[in-house]
C-alpha cells in the first residue's frame, strides 16, 4: 500500500521547536534546509508508487523519505550500512526529509529494503530525471545565470579487473558455463564435457591464471576454439541462445577473432592481431558496457557542462551548477558530444549563449 506524506500541510505545533533558535538556524542554512525547502517536494514519488497498490497490502516506507534517502546517500557517498545508521540518528537527515515522528518505522530502514527501492529507481531510470528536475529547480530558485558555461570530459575507471586476452576469453566462457549450469542444469550435464567444466569452473584462479609467455599463443588458440565450440553448439538452442552470457560469447568472438568456412562444419578460428581489435570491444564480462580509450584506458568517459561566472562578476549567493551530464563508453570521440549537450539544455531552457570547450570539440 502506498504511503505518501503531504509535505505542504502546515503543522499546528512546530516539531523542530525543541532545537532552539541557533540550532534551527544552522539547519536551515545547511544542505538539509536547502534540500527540504527546494528539492524534497520535487522527488518523483509517483513513479515509485506505481510499483505498489494504492490501498491494499502492507504500507510502504514513506516514499518522499525513502527516495530522498537514496539521493542523500549518493550526495554523501555512504554505504548501505552507513545510510541505515545515519537515517536513524542524524537530525539533519530528519529535517531534510521532513521526518517528524520518533517511531522506528519512520527513522529506520533495512538494507534489503534500501536495495529494493534502489532497484525500482534504476528500473525507472530516475537518475537522469532526478538530475534534470532538481538542477532546474535550483537554477530557478537561485536565479543562476546559465548564459556562460563550459564543457569538458573526464575519464571514469570502471571498478573491474583488467584482463589480458586469455583471461578475457576464459572469464567470458566461465560466466556462460556458470549461468548455463544454474539455469539449465540438465542441458549443462548433457552437453558440457567434464574436461571443459573442470578447466573453466575451478573455484581458484583457474588453469589460465599463470600461463607462461612461451605458451600464451597456443593457449589463446585453445580458448578461442572452446569459445567457437560453445557458440556453435548452442546457437540454435532457443532458450540458451537468449542468455546474456551467450551474447557475450558471440561478442568476444566477433571482437577478437575471425572465423573461416562459416557455413561449413570444418570451421577454423583465428585470433586477430591486437592492433585489429576495436576500442569498443568487450573489456570484461562483468562490465559489458565499458570500452577502451588508447590514452586513458578502460572504462567510461563523462561529459560535464557547468555554469561559470568571471571572478569580477562573482556573486557568492548564486552557485555555479552542473547543467548537463552524459556518461559514455570510453572510446567515444569528444567531437560527437557538443551538439547533444546544447540540444539537451535547450529543451530545459538552460542552454548557454557562450560555451567554453576544448578545441577538438569544434572540429
Amino acid at each position: 500500500m502506498q504511503y505518501i506524506k503531504d509535505h505542504k500541510i502546515c503543522y499546528i505545533f512546530d516539531p523542530w521547536d525543541y532545537l532552539g533558535p541557533k540550532r534551527r538556524n544552522l539547519l536551515e542554512q545547511s544542505w538539509a534546509g536547502l534540500f527540504r525547502k527546494y528539492l524534497l517536494e520535487e522527488l518523483p514519488v509517483d513513479k515509485v508508487a506505481e510499483h505498489f497498490h494504492s490501498y491494499m497490502g502492507r504500507p510502504t516506507k514513506e516514499l518522499y523519505a525513502v527516495l530522498g534517502t537514496l539521493v542523500l546517500q549518493q550526495l554523501h557517498d555512504l554505504s548501505d550500512s552507513e545510510v541505515v545508521s545515519t537515517l536513524a540518528f542524524d537530525t539533519r537527515w530528519h529535517y531534510a526529509l521532513d521526518i517528524t515522528k520518533e517511531s522506528d518505522e519512520d527513522k529506520t530502514i533495512a538494507e534489503r529494503t534500501l536495495r529494493e527501492y534502489r532497484r525500482i529507481a534504476i528500473d525507472e531510470k530516475l537518475d537522469g530525471y532526478l538530475f534534470e528536475t532538481l538542477t532546474d529547480k535550483l537554477i530557478d530558485a537561485f536565479e543562476v545565470d546559465t548564459s556562460k558555461q563550459r564543457l569538458d570530459s573526464s575519464h571514469i575507471r570502471s571498478n573491474m579487473r583488467r584482463l589480458g586476452r586469455i583471461s578475457l576469453f576464459a572469464a567470458t566462457i566461465r560466466k556462460f558455463l556458470v549461468n548455463l549450469k544454474r539455469r539449465y542444469r540438465n542441458i549443462f550435464d548433457a552437453e558440457i564435457s567434464c574436461e571443459m567444466a573442470s578447466c573453466y569452473l575451478k573455484k581458484e584462479e583457474g588453469c589460465f591464471s599463470q600461463v607462461k609467455p612461451s605458451k600464451a599463443k597456443k593457449t589463446l588458440k585453445l580458448v578461442s576454439e572452446d569459445l567457437l565450440l560453445l557458440i556453435e553448439k548452442f546457437k540454435n538452442h532457443q532458450e540458451v541462445s537468449r542468455l546474456n552470457s551467450f551474447h557475450l560469447l558471440k561478442r568476444v568472438l566477433a571482437d577478437q577473432c575471425t572465423v573461416s568456412n562459416q557455413e561449413e562444419k570444418d570451421q577454423k578460428v583465428e585470433v586477430k592481431p591486437p592492433k585489429e581489435v576495436s576500442p569498443d570491444s568487450l573489456q570484461n564480462p562483468s562490465d559489458p558496457d565499458a570500452t577502451y580509450n588508447g590514452h586513458k584506458g578502460q572504462g567510461y568517459q563523462v561529459q560535464i557542462m557547468e555554469t561559470f561566472t568571471p571572478d569580477k562578476e562573482r556573486d557568492e549567493t548564486k552557485p555555479n551548477l552542473i547543467t548537463y551530464v552524459e556518461v559514455e563508453p570510453a572510446h567515444i570521440s569528444d567531437t560527437e558530444t557538443l551538439l547533444p549537450a546544447i540540444e539537451k539544455t535547450q529543451q530545459r531552457s538552460c542552454a548557454p549563449k557562450e560555451l567554453e570547450a576544448d578545441a577538438p570539440l569544434w572540429k
